[in-house]
């Protein structure tokens, strides 16, 4: 069973740091579609004034974290050096990955490996397929709604039921194609049956023409650790193609993680 999240402070107790806080809040704005940004544009992507958001950014210039060039400023490689420190703690990464990309070329399609981070999932590992998939790139440490990913539900369905509930009342539901599931009611039943039948299936609620058949991953002691995806396009591969073909290739590959977890 996942593990519910440690217990955190609230944002008025006198151990929440809020200028940390606000710091990573800044590094957090740079994506790809903002990899340069000026002064005034990281402090409305941040939600924080000017004079905070130039404090921040000299500061993170100071470090090495950030590049300033006249009024523009970007990410610098040493951000790798974050993401980097934890991916180094994550056991058997090069197993994953190396069965990751044998589903790949059973299926000729991208099979990723992710966890929750509190209402997204973070990519761990990926075998990318030849063909794009996404209007966005995907990679590791790339972030996406739980509620609107396979891998997501897949997790979400195995939290425990109080746990679950909370998710699903707080959760923000958007509509980010005509197919996306905006009412709550409905989103707990996804995930209920999701829980069910231990796979959870998403016909384009993310991107349009987005297919994607996901499972949880288990430790050897049941202990659910992340979840597994085969992603593909909805106009290419049919839905019998996916749970007739797909699902006992990504099971085979769920229980071969699962061995390397003990």
């Amino acid at each position: 069973m996942y593990k519910e999240q440690d217990k955190k402070i609230p944002f008025d107790s006198p151990d929440f740091v809020a200028s940390l806080a606000a710091g990573l809040s800044v590094l957090l704005t740079f994506d790809e579609n903002h990899s340069s940004m000026t002064l005034s544009e990281v402090a409305e992507r941040a939600n924080i004034d000017r004079a905070k958001a130039r404090r921040y950014l000299l500061t993170l210039h100071a470090l090495g974290y950030v590049h300033k060039d006249k009024r523009q400023f970007s990410l610098t490689p040493k951000t790798l050096s974050v993401g980097a420190s934890y991916l180094s703690g994550v056991h058997h990464h090069d197993i994953i990955r190396f069965y990751l990309e044998r589903v790949t070329e059973k299926t000729g399609e991208s099979c990723s490996f992710a966890v929750l981070d509190g209402d997204d999932i973070v990519y761990i590992a990926r075998s990318a397929a030849k063909h794009r998939l996404l209007s966005i790139s995907i990679s590791v440490g790339t972030r996406l709604p739980a509620a609107y990913t396979s891998m997501g539900r897949a997790i979400l369905a195995n939290l425990p039921n109080t746990q679950l509930e909370n998710y699903v009342n707080d959760v923000e539901l958007i509509a980010h194609t005509p197919y996306s599931i905006t009412d709550r009611d409905e989103l707990l039943q996804t995930l209920k049956q999701a829980a069910e039948n231990q796979y959870a299936v998403v016909n384009q609620e993310l991107d349009t023409g987005l297919l994607s058949l996901a499972l949880p991953v288990y430790k050897s002691n049941n202990e659910l650790i992340g979840a597994i995806n085969i992603s593909t396009n909805a106009s290419r591969i049919s839905y019998e193609t996916l749970m007739e073909q797909f699902l006992p290739i990504l099971r085979d590959c769920a229980e071969q993680i699962q061995t390397y977890y003990v």
